[in-house]
């Protein structure tokens, strides 16, 4: 099962891609039965957030996010037309923002970054039974 979707690149376009991910894995468990957990649902809303976030910070213009579900993970892929590679930075308390790559780098199975001819295309991988350790 798969999606895309269109972003605007316009500030409520974040919001509204964490509604269709929710969408999304809603319609994978409900109509298809796949196992996916409230923490993977969790995980998957946040890295949503972070790369369309970026996407829009960092790059003009339409964002493209395509969402694939597998029996054992969700794929979150996004692309924007700017074509800078970004890093997560080292770790810093005491820097404000400029930490999402770290979130999705610490909370994904696999984190892919391409250069297309336009723009980059990246895609984060979310386990679906991925529960919290204890602590």
């Amino acid at each position: 099962m798969c999606a895309g979707y269109a972003l605007d690149g316009e500030g409520g376009c974040i919001a509204d891609a964490r509604h269709h991910a929710a969408a999304f894995l809603d319609k994978a468990r409900a109509e298809h039965g796949l196992p996916v957990s409230e923490h993977a649902r969790d995980l998957t809303s946040l890295v949503v957030s972070e790369l369309v976030t970026n996407a829009c910070r960092y790059a003009p213009g339409p964002v493209l996010m395509e969402l694939r579900i597998s029996m054992s993970s969700v794929a979150v892929v996004v692309w924007d037309s700017d074509a800078t590679i970004p890093a997560a930075r080292s770790a810093d308390p005491g820097r404000v923002g400029q930490h999402g790559m770290e979130i999705v780098k610490a909370v994904t199975e696999e984190l892919l970054i391409q250069q297309e001819p336009v723009g980059k295309r990246i895609t984060a991988r979310i386990g679906l039974a991925n529960a919290p350790s204890p602590a």
